[in-house]
């Protein structure tokens, strides 16, 4: 099999159903993107198979990723998981590597970064989950890991958000943490 599996590549079937997944809710959700084209974000898609890949690997993972920006001086447009919760297909994570391998038992299959890094996007910034949170309303029964700077992480924390009665917050746990009701969103980059 060249090409599908091996390589970072869909094959049509999977490029078509998503390209349809995309358009759909980039129409449903045009606050999200405000002047924005359809037609310019696809032609970026079509040119980069790899990022679509990744796309991919977000929506199969429930973050029903979406154009939230256009970057002027790069051209690059940019996609969040917007997900009204934090993306069913990656809950029970801790942190990173460093946090998984801390625990001495009840260890989860995966961390945030490992997953993020496979499926190859960036875990969403504190400053990045605010600006999606002027999008909407989100993880308000759920949290998101985001990426936590280092020295928090190196005194053994690390950061997520979520939205309680009205307001975004920003806690904190010990890397080796995980939950059932807290995943990741990520962010990427075309």
């Amino acid at each position: 099999m060249k090409g599908v599996g091996t390589k970072k590549e869909l094959s049509p079937k999977q490029r078509e159903e998503l390209f349809k997944a995309l358009k759909a809710r980039f129409e449903k959700n045009t606050n999200r993107h405000k002047g924005l084209e359809w037609a310019k974000v696809q032609a970026k898609l079509e040119a980069n198979a790899e990022k679509l890949w990744s796309l991919n690997e977000m929506e199969k993972t429930g973050g029903e990723p979406d154009v939230v920006g256009h970057d002027k001086k790069t051209g690059e447009y940019i996609f969040f998981d917007c997900s009204v919760e934090s993306p069913k297909g990656r809950t029970s994570v801790c942190y990173d590597r460093e946090g998984l391998e801390s625990r001495k038992e009840h260890k989860p299959k995966n961390t945030a970064m490992d997953m993020a890094a496979a499926m190859g996007i960036e875990l969403l910034t504190e400053e990045e989950y605010q600006e999606l949170q002027e999008l909407g309303e989100f993880d308000m029964k759920t949290s998101s890991w985001v990426k936590t700077p280092a020295d928090i992480r190196k005194l053994g924390g690390a950061l997520y958000c979520d939205r309680r009665y009205g307001r975004v917050f920003v806690g904190h746990n010990g890397a080796q943490s995980y939950y059932s009701g807290r995943a990741f969103r990520g962010s990427l980059r075309i």
